[in-house]
């Protein structure tokens, strides 16, 4: 009873958060519009959120008693705040200036098959038979929502679809590395430190190609900027971060997929985004996927 009540808490977790963190492309296109930098919008984001993550580290150091670090651990953090929310985000918001928002969660929706074959591969993870039609059947419903916009595009949708699946890739190992750091030094300690050291990654990239003008952008950009890092990064990171501690990497992974699903509706609504018949049928056959991944243990 008490598994299935974590793993019940778990996916409410992961569907909220998963939702959350989908908005980001939606607000990183918005802030496009007004003329900002890919790097200063990155900046930004880690600016505004740092201040909530180092506070998490100075309440968890002071009340409570979780494990001290050791050298293996550090390195551990360092390698996945690096890759999972410094070099995935940057990749991300790179590929979103060639492609739409809809069709740039499509493409990073990669990575939760990609966590699921990384934990089979590396760390024997049982994965069925059901369970790869099941990712079978997902991966043709993206194909189906993914194929008609690169029709329609040439090079940038290539250049953007080739950077997203990068950060899809990137943000796959940290899924699957967090999952095993997370169980020894608390969710919220982990997400704090792994963004800590994603933002001072971002504030050095930025010191290498900062050209001035950081805070002559409209106001807007600032106003998007405060928005994504507390509803798309802050408040999503430590959501998933306890998803994956109540339910493991491999099965919140599935609920990764429903982040292509929620991003198209909100660039609908907000971006006006087009959405097409082939992408109603793709993302219905997403959900079916994302069923059947769900009950690949089952029988």
């Amino acid at each position: 009873m008490e598994q299935n009540n974590l793993r019940i808490s778990g996916a409410l977790l992961a569907v909220l958060g998963v939702v959350l963190f989908s908005s980001k492309a939606v607000m990183v296109k918005w802030a496009y519009r007004f003329g900002v930098g890919t790097v200063d919008l990155l900046l930004f984001r880690m600016l505004f959120a740092l201040p909530f993550y180092v506070g998490v580290v100075f309440w968890g150091e002071n009340r409570s008693k979780l494990t001290e670090l050791g050298l293996k651990e550090i390195l551990q953090l360092l390698f996945l705040g690096f890759v999972g929310y410094y070099l995935a985000s940057l990749l991300d918001f790179m590929g979103l200036k060639y492609i739409k928002a809809g069709l740039e969660r499509v493409v990073l929706f990669v990575y939760p098959t990609l966590v699921v074959l990384l934990s089979w591969l590396f760390f024997k993870e049982r994965l069925s038979k059901k369970g790869w039609w099941a990712i079978g059947v997902t991966y043709i419903g993206v194909l189906v929502v993914f194929f008609p916009e690169l029709e329609l595009g040439g090079v940038h949708v290539l250049l953007g679809t080739a950077l997203v699946f990068g950060s899809a890739f990137t943000y796959a190992i940290y899924i699957v590395g967090s999952g095993r750091l997370i169980p020894r030094l608390g969710s919220a300690r982990f997400t704090a430190y792994s963004m800590i050291v994603a933002s001072v990654c971002v504030f050095i990239h930025y010191g290498f190609q900062a050209q001035g003008g950081l805070w002559e952008y409209p106001w807007q950009v600032y106003f998007i900027g405060v928005l994504m890092a507390l509803f798309a990064t802050v408040i999503p990171s430590f959501l998933i971060a306890a998803a994956i501690k109540r339910m493991g990497a491999s099965r919140f992974s599935i609920f990764g997929s429903l982040g292509p699903v929620s991003t198209i509706l909100l660039a609908y609504v907000f971006l006006g985004e087009r959405i097409g018949g082939w992408q109603w049928l793709g993302m219905g056959i997403v959900i079916l996927g994302v069923r059947l991944v769900g009950k690949r243990d089952k029988g």
